[in-house]
């Protein structure tokens, strides 16, 4: 089985994948300083969840927005014996057209791969995690960009821990805009006020590259993913073709695939490849540095 892992400054998340299927995906907070034992006792719990285990593993495929656990990975990797694929803009299927291609998240431009080969282009992908980002491919399937803003939940705390007397709360979106308590009133311009933020620079977005692409705006397909892709008040969004929390690790499983010389089709209902990850496979790895 391949190990699809996804390393953020928040959170590690990782799709265990058998053939065409994620047949296991769970997170984790990030630990930056985590050990090769420690990070291995992590994967290996997460994946017991589930009746699965790292000697199930025959292959790595790795997304890392983290330099010190990418370096322990590939020490993982070594001394498991497995092989280990580490996405960058070396090895994208994609031409990337921005000014310096190695300073872009690896996460976003695997979304990037992940939504042009399951939900086709032009496309915009917002990802809600530490950062929110949103990222754009062009019609004949490039990376052209995007916007990074703060994300919810780091919005939240530097609410919580730069104010005297303002409580951490739920991210729950309130019954109206106008709060008649200190929470409700919290909720509106978080919850709320992100809402519109993000549809304020969607729109904007969205018309530049319908612009730049010659296509109307409701041709492009606008995908939101990360861990609070799935709240109900993202859901509930306006403007929005879909809602895969699991884009990035879907996106990872293709880029194996295409590595490794097996055909990749069009299934959203799967990983989005025909033929097995597992097996003999000979590739070369992009290894951290």
């Amino acid at each position: 089985m391949l190990l699809a892992l996804d390393i953020g400054n928040t959170n590690v998340t990782l799709g265990l994948v058998s053939g065409e299927t994620i047949v296991a995906a769970r997170r984790a907070a990030t630990k930056a300083t985590s050990t090769p034992d420690e990070l291995e006792i992590l994967i290996d719990s997460l994946l017991r969840l589930d009746g699965a285990s790292m000697a199930d593993v025959t292959g790595i495929s790795l997304a890392s927005v983290v330099p010190s656990l990418s370096a322990t990975t590939n020490v993982l990797a070594e001394r498991r014996g497995v092989q280990l694929l580490v996405a960058g803009s070396g090895n994208m299927p994609m031409p990337i057209r921005v000014q310096r291609p190695t300073e872009v998240g690896a996460d976003r431009l695997v979304n990037g791969v992940a939504v042009a080969r399951l939900y086709g282009t032009p496309a915009i992908v917002i990802d809600f995690g530490t950062a929110t980002t949103f990222d754009c491919v062009s019609r004949d399937g490039a990376y052209v960009g995007g916007a990074i803003t703060p994300g919810l939940e780091l919005g939240l705390e530097a609410l919580a821990s730069r104010t005297a007397r303002l409580p951490r709360i739920e991210l729950t979106e309130p019954a109206k805009a106008i709060g008649t308590d200190t929470v409700s009133a919290m909720q509106s311009g978080v919850v709320l006020g992100y809402r519109a933020l993000t549809l304020g620079l969607l729109e904007t977005i969205r018309s530049e590259l319908a612009r730049s692409e010659k296509v109307e705006p409701q041709k492009i397909q606008v995908v939101l993913t990360g861990g609070l892709s799935s709240a109900p008040w993202a859901r509930k969004m306006p403007g929005v073709d879909a809602v895969d929390p699991e884009l990035t690790l879907k996106g990872l499983a293709i880029l194996w695939a295409l590595a490794s010389g097996q055909p990749v089709g069009d299934s959203e209902a799967t990983i989005g490849w025909t033929g097995s990850a597992a097996g003999s496979i000979h590739i070369i790895s992009e290894r951290a540095k």
